[in-house]
């Protein structure tokens, strides 16, 4: 065994012979793979098993020329905050993978989170190096997410597209000849003398024809199943309306409203509101306003409680949560401040909202909050539903389709009018019965009566 001092001193002579063969190699050959300045030397000693001293090269990661080193341009993206109660999102989506250049702007992975989708873009060009995840992965906010080489060169034209892979179409096989049919067998000649005929016997009588048991069960044709994985979206509003109904005591009353008067007026000025407002006039911007005014005449189905602190909080503002279909899902943007918005505002914020969610582009924060919120299943035709609540709100609207019924008028007469039910869902922990039937009489009136709104009563 070698002492430490011996070791040492066979360190440095090696490191010294090395430096001058290095150095001399570097003046009259190709450039090194490391550098030749003396400064630049970072000899490592290591000790195998044999006790033989082994010099170990620096690790760096790029060579540059033979006077210094040349840092790899590579930028570390992370996940970026994708609001305030996001930490952590799914990778569901990577259009592009290393070795591919990306543009500024250019979607590098595709985020899904409990309430939204978020497209992570580039920054700026480069060439991908590395994306730190797979699909499916979790990752939380603020962890690096790809590697991005900046100072790539940027491609002279597109990808050129891939060669089709040509099918070898394998021979069809020649069928063999069909061998002769052969000959059939002679048949024994016949007696000289026909045989007498048999007595005729009586039929026996037929039995009725009996049902196929085995037919009918066994030929049902195929049953296929298909198993998709829920998407964090789906299990987040899984999770919430499961959390709704363990935590309200939901109560749903019911009230049908007479449509007729305001389809009236609104068939009498969609025209002009159109052209003054540049938004067409439909059926949620009159029921949005009537459940506003119905808001601030009953404050208890404004408010919520704070189970931590045990109290009530009651809430002078109005925002108004209004289900929007997507793509993904089922989105509830929200409406602020909707006791100062016209019925131009409303109609034009719900029109915005609904493109947005077409484009994949709502935001986090136009979903959070709001103090109520309004579901409208008549799009889709549904007669009659209880709308869950959406916590910590304390009710939800339901509206529903408008049929034509018979309904008796104040002369006593037997009529058709357009008919919708209504629909409220309240937390029987905060709103008692009369609170919650006197709101829903009051939406019902303002839309059956809509000189209500204009004169607030």
């Amino acid at each position: 065994m070698l002492s430490a001092a011996a070791i040492r001193a066979v360190s440095r002579r090696a490191t010294s012979t090395a430096a001058a063969a290095v150095a001399s190699s570097t003046s009259t050959s190709a450039p090194a793979l490391f550098p030749v300045t003396s400064s630049s030397y970072h000899w490592k000693k290591q000790r195998d098993v044999s006790s033989t001293v082994v010099l170990r090269a620096p690790r760096y990661a790029r060579y540059y020329g033979t006077t210094g080193w040349l840092s790899m341009p590579v930028k570390t993206v992370d996940v970026p905050t994708m609001g305030d109660s996001i930490t952590e999102g799914t990778i569901v989506d990577i259009p592009v993978g290393p070795g591919d250049y990306v543009h500024e702007d250019d979607v590098v992975v595709v985020l899904e989170t409990d309430k939204v989708s978020v497209d992570v873009r580039a920054s700026e060009g480069g060439k991908i190096v590395e994306i730190l995840g797979e699909v499916d992965d979790v990752v939380e906010v603020g962890s690096a997410l790809y590697r991005l080489d900046t100072d790539a060169d940027k491609p002279a034209g597109g990808a050129a597209p891939s060669a089709p892979k040509e099918e070898t179409i394998a021979p069809t096989p020649t069928p063999e000849p069909a061998a002769a049919p052969s000959k059939p067998p002679t048949p024994p000649p016949a007696d000289a003398s026909p045989a007498p005929p048999a007595p005729e016997k009586k039929a026996a009588p037929t039995p009725p024809p009996m049902l196929a048991m085995e037919s009918v069960t066994t030929n049902l044709g195929p049953r296929p199943e298909r198993r998709s994985k829920m998407s964090r979206m789906r299990q987040r509003v899984a999770a919430r309306l499961k959390e709704s109904q363990n935590t309200a005591a939901m109560l749903t009353t019911f009230q049908e409203v007479d449509m007729g008067n305001f389809m009236e007026m609104r068939h009498r000025h969609k025209d002009e509101f159109q052209k003054k407002h540049g938004v067409k006039l439909g059926f949620m911007s009159v029921f949005v306003k009537a459940c506003t005014a119905a808001l601030q005449e009953v404050p208890a189905i404004n408010a919520y409680i704070d189970d931590e602190s045990k109290e009530i909080v009651y809430r002078d503002y109005c925002d108004i949560s209004v289900a929007v279909a997507s793509p993904n899902g089922l989105v509830v943007p929200v409406l602020r401040n909707t006791e100062f918005m016209s019925f131009a505002d409303v109609e034009r914020t719900i029109a915005l909202f609904g493109q947005k969610a077409k484009d994949g582009t709502l935001a986090l924060d136009d979903m959070a909050g709001g103090t109520f919120t309004i579901s409208n299943g008549g799009v889709f035709g549904s007669l009659m539903g209880t709308p869950i609540i959406n916590q910590p709100q304390s009710a939800i609207l339901g509206m529903h389709a408008t049929k034509m019924r018979a309904v008796v008028d104040e002369k006593g007469n037997v009529v058709a009018r357009p008919m919708m039910y209504l629909a409220l869902t309240y937390d029987h922990r905060l709103i008692d019965g009369r609170e919650g039937v006197t709101f829903l009489k009051s939406v019902a009136d303002k839309i059956t009566d809509p000189a209500r709104l204009v004169f607030d009563i």
